[in-house]
């Protein structure tokens, strides 16, 4: 799970506000690394990667989808420890990106790992997990508690 800064609702009443709301943006994001170059910040906030990650639910499932392009499934781990799951793995560096004269380069390589909390018990002996053009697709039916129940009312 990722921390996503608070930002007001924008004002239609007083567009002059949002112009200091920028600015105050602005000058955060000025002053969170104060005492780096251009170049230090990029490859710190650049030294790492962490693939996109959906979670969806059903009546009977959870499904996690994360885009993992370029990756083996050798090189991918799943587990799932008291109600979080937990994937991880490394994309390695390719002959083609060890080019010491790149012109460009903005694919990550290197280690990664993803934890979510689960939203409900899961049967963890029925998880399964599949691979397919560079989406991971992991299915874990909910446990039959979490599952809901239909309950027939009776008349007396």
């Amino acid at each position: 799970m990722s921390l996503i800064r608070y930002q007001s609702p924008e004002s239609n009443a007083w567009p002059s506000l949002d112009r200091w709301a920028n600015l105050r943006d602005e000058m955060n994001t000025l002053f969170e690394l104060p005492f780096m170059g251009a170049a230090g910040r990029q490859s710190q906030l650049l030294n790492g990667w962490t693939p996109s990650l959906d979670v969806y639910q059903n009546s009977d499932d959870i499904v996690a989808i994360v885009e993992l392009p370029g990756m083996n499934k050798e090189d991918i781990d799943i587990s799932l420890h008291d109600g979080t799951l937990t994937i991880s793995g490394e994309r390695k560096e390719s002959s083609e990106q060890k080019a010491e004269n790149a012109e460009r380069t903005e694919r990550f390589v290197g280690k990664f790992r993803r934890s979510i909390s689960l939203p409900t018990p899961i049967d963890a002996g029925k998880v399964t997990a599949s691979y397919k053009d560079g989406i991971l697709t992991v299915t874990m039916p909910k446990a039959e508690e979490a599952k809901p129940k239909k309950i027939e009312v009776s008349l007396k």
